[in-house]
């Protein structure tokens, strides 16, 4: 398990500590703290590029380990002086163990994921800051054990709130298979992704997080629906050179899960910000 876990340690844990050489400390302290909410804001008006490895542990029936690095480009449109278009889309890169004795490993290109969220540039009297659109995943996978085999379809929500040091929200999806290959089963499955997020004002730019993607099968068997992960991660603000990024390490155990699913998950995160 150890070897595992120590090359995402050692990455993190240097990245923190160059971070006061590479900045002026006043100025960068003032960046970082501006970054880290916006980077924390789904649907903030600011191109990313987050590059998430997701390492799955114990998954399938041999228990053995999954590996997805999701590829999220992160686009925002600006339709008038009130609304934006937020689009983000993962692309997944599947490293699918074997289910079987005697069967491959499977690498390849999964089901890419479509999001569009249009929202006001302005929080709300209240404070709330929220987007609202379309999900579309689309039937791209390179082998039959990297995708659903469809093309779903259906809406999607984001709503937070960032008081004090605090960033406070969720999203959530629900999607529908519109059309799917011979023999594949219809999809009607829900994302919900909560996340709260503490940012220490004595270290501007890092922060503590707290958002396990939950999902829901609603075509499963009653005790193979849910997929219920807790843990923790944190994150830092900081700049690589000229390139800001945001990178974030997190760790995760699935206490509620269907058979052959993964137990615990890494998720280890860089992403490239282009604030305006």
């Amino acid at each position: 398990m150890y070897k595992h876990i120590f090359p995402f340690a050692v990455f993190f844990a240097i990245a923190l500590s160059g971070q006061a050489q590479a900045q002026d400390a006043d100025s960068a302290s003032s960046s970082a703290a501006a970054l880290a909410r916006q980077a924390q804001n789904p649907v903030a008006d600011m191109i990313s590029v987050p590059f998430q490895l997701n390492w799955n542990f114990d998954t399938g029936p041999l228990d053995k380990n999954q590996q997805i690095l999701n590829i999220q480009p992160v686009l925002p449109f600006t339709l008038n002086e009130d609304w934006n278009l937020v689009t983000r889309t993962i692309v997944p890169l599947i490293s699918q163990p074997a289910f079987a004795p005697g069967q491959d490993r499977e690498n390849g290109i999964g089901d890419i994921n479509f999001t569009a969220f249009l929202s006001p540039k302005k929080p709300s009297s209240g404070g709330w800051i929220w987007g609202v659109g379309p999900a579309l995943i689309m039937n791209t996978s390179t082998d039959d054990r990297l995708g659903q085999g469809a093309w779903s379809l259906g809406p999607s929500a984001v709503f937070l709130k960032m008081p004090g040091n605090w960033v406070v929200g969720g999203l959530i999806s629900n999607v529908w298979s519109i059309s799917e290959d011979e023999g594949r089963p219809d999809v009607n499955q829900m994302l919900l992704q909560p996340f709260i997020n503490y940012n220490f004002p004595k270290h501007p730019g890092r922060y503590l997080t707290f958002s396990p993607v939950i999902t829901s099968n609603w075509e499963a068997d009653s005790g193979n629906k849910w997929t219920v992960p807790l843990g923790l991660g944190i994150g830092q603000i900081m700049k690589l050179g000229k390139q800001h990024v945001n990178m974030q390490l997190a760790a995760f155990y699935n206490v509620v899960r269907p058979d052959d699913a993964s137990t615990w998950q890494i998720r280890a995160q860089l992403v490239l910000l282009f604030p305006k």
